[in-house]
């Protein structure tokens, strides 16, 4: 949906101090999704073990680990309910949680995401693709695994694994041991190449419910493993596409009576999806639902776990993309000067490669002048960041 606004049933308390929402991470995750709710009223509490985190000035900071029993308590008093701006949350904090307040997503889905094979045996199991795959726990494992899956291969943790941390890429079969011998000695899963067309990513809400809508299907472009942009609608999507990537969230909703925001990474083979791996979180391939959808993921996973009508999922122009801005971007003003360009910083120190902020750039609905396409616009700010 684009142009015009659509109608919207709430729910909200029209007057009064609005409910608290917990949130297990401090991180910009956390930071834009207090951002996305004061406008509800809500406030918010997080529980986050480092100094001067970027939530900082938007709420109660409840400076402990992740498993401190205290700090968890502490967290849960009189909250709404309890969710998490990062997957790798212990699952037994969460179902610690889940004694005291309402936690969504369940702890169920963390479990799942927790585990690459944890993760891929259950998208097997509930009649979704993936890339070939075979678990490795020792170096005649990892052997076999590659005389069953050939080479190139790419051989990864189970665990802890993010923006292309935690794998290694084998070329030849040959090249077993090396990688053995970087990544060995816990548990691990190696991954067949497919020869996908694109990588895409769905990003989709639950209500408490079930009431299920998703966002277009977005087209992302990773660098060293790490998104470096995302463009939506994706290149000649149609609805048929875009069922399929819906029927895969949905599968994976309705099996864990999920609640809040969910996204899926994608491989595009030909006219099959093959699922990658999953966030049971806000997503970084959703931030341009900042400024290009009617309703923002931040804001549509917290009226999911409140228990609020969802709102719309539409496009508000013509379509978006989304930098992200990486190491030491360029000033802020020369971004700003790009016409339409929101710029969203993170209030994190620069180190190269780290994700300090991002730029979203909107097609129609009145994003600049007329004569500067997005295409113009987007070379602008591409050369800015590249250069």
């Amino acid at each position: 949906m684009s142009g015009q606004a659509p109608p919207r049933s709430d729910g909200l308390p029209v007057s009064g101090r609005g409910p608290v929402v917990g949130i297990v991470g401090g991180g910009q995750l956390g930071r834009m999704l207090a951002l996305a709710g004061r406008p509800l009223g809500l406030r918010f509490r997080f529980l986050e073990p480092k100094d001067d985190p970027p939530v900082s000035e938007l709420g109660q900071v409840i400076q402990a680990p992740y498993d401190d029993r205290e700090g968890l308590q502490a967290l849960a008093e009189g909250v709404a309910a309890v969710t998490y701006e990062f997957e790798n949350v212990p699952v037994e904090s969460a179902r610690v949680l889940e004694q005291m307040a309402p936690v969504f997503p369940p702890p169920a889905a963390l479990a799942m995401a927790q585990d690459r094979l944890t993760e891929k045996e259950s998208f097997r199991r509930l009649g979704i693709e993936t890339a070939p795959y075979h678990p490795v726990d020792s170096l005649t494992d990892l052997r076999e695994a590659l005389k069953k899956l050939g080479a190139p291969a790419v051989l990864k943790t189970r665990r802890f694994g993010y923006d292309g941390k935690g794998q290694v890429v084998i070329d030849s079969l040959e090249d077993g041991e090396e990688a053995w011998s970087e990544l060995g000695g816990r548990p691990l899963i190696l991954e067949g190449f497919v020869p996908f067309e694109r990588e895409l990513s769905i990003v989709a809400v639950r209500g408490r419910d079930g009431e299920f809508r998703d966002y277009p299907l977005v087209e992302n472009d990773h660098r060293d493993g790490i998104l470096v942009r995302s463009r939506v609608p994706a290149r000649g999507v149609d609805e048929e596409l875009q069922s399929k990537a819906r029927r895969i969230s949905e599968a994976v909703m309705d099996e864990l009576d999920y609640v809040g925001v969910l996204a899926v990474e994608l491989f595009q083979v030909g006219d099959a999806l093959l699922a990658n791996e999953m966030a049971p979180r806000v997503h970084n391939s959703g931030h341009w639902t900042q400024d290009g959808a009617w309703t923002c993921q931040f804001e549509n996973h917290l009226r999911a776990v409140i228990g609020l009508t969802l709102g719309s999922t539409g496009l508000r122009g013509e379509g978006a993309h989304m930098l992200n801005l990486l190491g030491d971007p360029p000033r802020r003003e020369r971004l700003a000067a790009i016409p339409g360009a929101a710029i969203h910083l993170y209030e994190k120190d620069p180190r190269p490669g780290r994700k300090v902020g991002h730029v979203n750039l909107i097609a129609g609905g009145g994003s600049g002048p007329a004569e500067r396409s997005l295409e113009d616009r987007l070379r602008e700010a591409i050369e800015l960041l590249d250069g």
